[in-house]
């Protein structure tokens, strides 16, 4: 799994790379637990487009960085979801709690 993180003006663009799954899940969570040592901007994008396969991990891995977000004040849009991991996302209801696009 491939995580890019860039910062762009006022916002944080965070792209996913690759498959999400059991084993890929915790190395994501330990890159996000890095934004927390750096002062998160009011702004983070988390671009799926290249996300070929995701499992129930991937849930944990979006509410972990949701909360890390949230907790530092800022808002959190997942954009450019792939249908399968749509499906995945929209059966654990995670539209109620964070910002789809």
């Amino acid at each position: 799994m491939d995580v890019k993180i860039e910062r762009l003006r006022e916002s944080l663009k965070i792209s996913l790379k690759g498959e999400l799954d059991q084993h890929e899940a915790r190395g994501v969570l330990m890159r996000f637990g890095e934004l927390e040592s750096q002062a998160l901007p009011a702004r983070c994008v988390l671009d799926l487009s290249a996300l070929g396969f995701t499992d129930s991990s991937g849930i944990a891995v979006l509410l972990g960085l949701e909360r890390r977000v949230r907790d530092a004040g800022g808002e959190l849009t997942v954009v450019n979801i792939p249908p399968q991991a749509r499906r995945v996302f929209d059966a654990a209801g995670l539209s109620r709690v964070m910002r789809f696009e």
